[in-house]
């Protein structure tokens, strides 16, 4: 099946998706500034307020392939619209909550609207010219990491001078100007799989799946990782997974072609961006406690949630930045060499993250190359899977990889977390983490970038590479790709 031939107007659709994807992360970072309010706001207990993070990253989780897939089905405008509404509905539930279950609920309903990300990314290959698709999709693809940085000063700022509800608020009104926009600048185009089943018993056995693992994942330090209830996630997972596996090899009309996650091309980069999800996170996850800690530690800057946000905030504009640059380089060299030079670039930065994180400056200087680092390979990341998939499962499969890199994100924040809460010290009483608990962790993100380069190496090229490429091949490509550089 020929890809359907792209539109005209290609701009206001490119600008569209981005900030959709902007609007999305920001949802993700919106409750950050009130992690230690929850429990009084709420009137819960600590435990049962971390439930308002957890619940959007267990519902992103399974909706991203589904809505992917559904995309293929039933066309990528109609469920970009679809994803848009719960982000509305669930913005006002929060804004409206004065207790922690509906709270709960309105954060799992925002969480249903993150597959507006490989959806956006897969509409692009349909109607944008094949001249913008690699700088578009590498904007739209680091979106999230866009949306996600320059979220978090915003969300403290609002937080911190106005009523917490107001942010909630805020978001319904992003939300309901990207189902706006959606509607009236994006284009309809055939459904690239129309007429094909939904599967359902794979949705919930991914779903089901998935729920174990990330809760054991991040729920691992909470819980003892030697609990039962741990183990028992984990096992259940394990077991899970596999069986749905099986389904998958066996049904005619699969959630997830596990033939086409095979090929070589999607498989290691699938591999490689759980690598990259960890090694983004990892830094993230670091630089706001260093910036926040008190300064009688002697290495804390002690910056408040806002001036935390404000250090990190440039790295986010990097990102912007960088993206359409590294459409460019993929244009003249191929994604595969993006994601090598974006994870390298990652690993520089937590080397520079080492020698300078006792002072603001350098901590700002590390987000702004590693975010630099992350826009080279995010953008890389979704060009080499849909260079190697048919345009009938473009959706899917950009779900999947966007599935990928949020475990990684995942395994990345309970590996440090681990790591920070293991190596400790006391000060005023209190137990915080130590200098070397800090360095240990940025130390582990170098690493891990080091690894996902080596990983990147070894990925396939594709046969039938395009005009501006000189990749060479060594795997047939579907004759249904198209217009993607290799």
């Amino acid at each position: 099946m020929d890809a359907p031939q792209p539109t005209a107007r290609s701009g206001g659709v490119i600008a569209t998706l981005a900030f959709a994807g902007i609007v999305a992360a920001i949802m993700q970072t919106l409750v950050t500034p009130l992690i230690a309010e929850l429990p009084q706001l709420l009137d819960t207990s600590s435990s049962n307020a971390a439930w308002v993070i957890t619940a959007t990253l267990l519902v992103s989780a399974v909706c991203v392939p589904v809505s992917g897939r559904l995309g293929d089905l039933l066309g990528k405008r109609r469920m970009l619209l679809v994803c848009a509404v719960p982000l509305i509905i669930g913005s006002v539930v929060c804004a409206l909550a004065s207790s922690v279950v509906p709270m709960i609920v309105g954060r799992g309903l925002q969480g249903m609207g993150m597959g507006m990300v490989p959806l956006g990314i897969a509409l692009l290959r349909d109607v944008v010219p094949k001249e913008k698709l690699s700088s578009s999709i590498a904007l739209v693809s680091a979106s999230m990491g866009i949306g996600g940085a320059l979220g978090l000063p915003i969300a403290s700022a609002v937080a911190q001078y106005a009523n917490w509800r107001v942010l909630f608020w805020g978001s319904a009104v992003l939300a309901l100007i990207v189902l706006a926009l959606i509607w009236f600048l994006i284009p309809d185009v055939p459904a690239g799989a129309e007429g094909q089943r939904f599967d359902a018993p794979g949705a919930i056995g991914l779903a089901v799946g998935l729920v174990c693992l990330l809760l054991a994942v991040s729920k691992g330090a909470e819980w003892g990782w030697a609990s039962a209830t741990t183990l028992g996630l984990f096992v259940a997972s394990v077991v899970v997974l596999l069986a749905w596996g099986f389904w998958e090899m066996r049904t005619r009309e699969p959630l997830v072609d596990l033939r086409t996650t095979a090929r070589p091309r999607v498989l290691i980069t699938n591999i490689a961006s759980l690598f990259v999800g960890f090694g983004m996170y990892a830094g993230m996850l670091i630089a706001p406690q260093l910036l926040q800690f008190p300064e009688a530690t002697g290495f804390g800057l002690g910056q408040s949630m806002l001036q935390a946000g404000l250090w990190m905030a440039p790295g986010g504009l990097m990102m912007m930045l960088v993206s359409p640059l590294g459409g460019k380089l993929t244009d003249a060299r191929g994604p595969k060499f993006t994601l090598i030079s974006g994870v390298a670039v990652i690993a520089v930065a937590y080397g520079l993250g080492i020698l300078l994180m006792g002072s603001a400056w350098g901590l700002m200087l590390f987000l702004m190359v590693s975010s630099s680092g992350v826009g080279l390979a995010y953008g890389a990341m979704p060009a080499l899977i849909m260079s190697a998939v048919p345009a009938s499962e473009t959706a899917a499969a950009n779900g999947f990889n966007t599935l990928m890199r949020a475990l990684g994100t995942s395994i990345g924040a309970a590996v440090i977390g681990a790591v920070l809460s293991q190596m400790t010290m006391e000060a005023g009483g209190f137990t915080l983490t130590s200098e070397d608990g800090f360095r240990t962790g940025l130390m582990f993100g170098c690493g891990v970038a080091l690894v996902a380069v080596a990983i990147a190496a070894f990925i396939p090229a594709v046969r039938g590479s395009a005009p501006t490429t000189g990749e060479k091949t060594d795997e047939p490509a579907s004759p249904e790709v198209a217009a993607v550089k290799n």
